[in-house]
């Protein structure tokens, strides 16, 4: 093989390549898919001064291994995991220098759901739909539309230059046993009465084992709203669905584009990238926030990259 890059020798259970999204397809019934956690996928690339916009990898589950031809950087961010580079255990959230027949190893997931791996200038992978987000569910982005595989081969070009680069602890996420998600009211809002909306902000929700990249359903206090089902509309990233048992359902990347159940809120995006490494069982508890508040976070948080 004259090809530059990795090769994988243990894929593990659900390993994606990932950017930022698929955009302007939903018309069509394409997710947006992407990065389900954009700070850490963000600094991944920051970290190695690659474009926000380029490729990486989403790795939901242990044991993923990978070995490289040539000479290259990557970089570790996400879930508290186990990092070892030729079986040496190295910490996270940081740049390392790979060589041929360097052996890239993630082991254990401590804390968090998600790790993302990145290389320097991103792999080398052709796009579908201007993007190399993988949607398993529509077969598109990645690798023939699928999870990356034992035997796939990663192309990227040789980077020989010494890139050494660590994110400051105080930047580095904690991730919580209770996470707090801001919400704006939705436009369906006035469907939902102030004791339903109390009831809602007051509750403790626990994560339910219905949590992918498509949505995370919430069990905990019933809510309930004087809509009996709506025409089914488009959706936005972090809609609060309120189905007939009503259970919250948090709407996340690969989202359908349409759907029919009222929605109470949204859940402002930046705290999406929070939950995405949240796992089952966590608590999750609401609290209101207005559009000004929200745009003025937002803002600060995308500034950042």
């Amino acid at each position: 093989m004259n090809d530059i890059g990795f090769e994988v020798i243990k894929s593990g259970i659900l390993t994606l390549l990932q950017d930022k999204g698929r955009f302007s397809y939903t018309h069509l019934g394409v997710s947006n898919s992407g990065f389900m956690d954009e700070y850490a996928a963000f600094m991944c690339h920051k970290l190695l001064e690659n474009d926000i916009n380029n490729n990486l990898l989403e790795i939901a589950f242990s044991n993923v291994v990978l070995k490289s031809n040539s000479e290259t950087t990557i970089s570790i961010t996400g879930a508290c995991c186990e990092l070892f580079i030729n079986d040496i255990i190295k910490p996270t959230w940081q740049t390392y220098k790979i060589r041929k027949d360097d052996i890239i190893k993630i082991g254990k997931i401590h804390k968090g759901q998600r790790v993302y791996l990145a290389v320097k200038g991103g792999f080398d992978i052709k796009k579908e739909f201007k993007s190399n987000a993988t949607t398993i569910k529509e077969g598109i982005g990645g690798i023939s539309g699928d999870k990356i595989k034992n035997g796939d081969f990663l192309k990227f070009d040789t980077y020989d230059k010494i890139l050494n680069r660590r994110l400051q602890e105080k930047h580095i996420p904690k991730y919580e046993d209770i996470l707090t998600l801001r919400v704006i009211l939705s436009y369906q809002d006035d469907s939902f009465s102030k004791e339903e909306k109390d009831k809602f902000f007051n509750s403790l929700y626990t994560i339910t084992p219905d949590f992918n990249r498509m949505a995370c359903k919430l069990s905990g206090e019933k809510i309930e709203s004087s809509l009996d089902g709506i025409i089914s509309e488009g959706i936005s990233f972090g809609s609060i669905q309120i189905p007939k048992d009503g259970q919250p359902i948090i709407l996340l990347k690969e989202r359908q584009t349409i759907g029919g159940y009222p929605k109470i809120g949204s859940v402002l995006n930046i705290d999406c990238f929070k939950l995405a490494q949240m796992k089952i069982g966590t608590k999750v508890k609401f609290i209101q926030i207005n559009i000004e508040e929200a745009q003025d976070k937002i803002k600060s948080f995308y500034s950042i990259f």
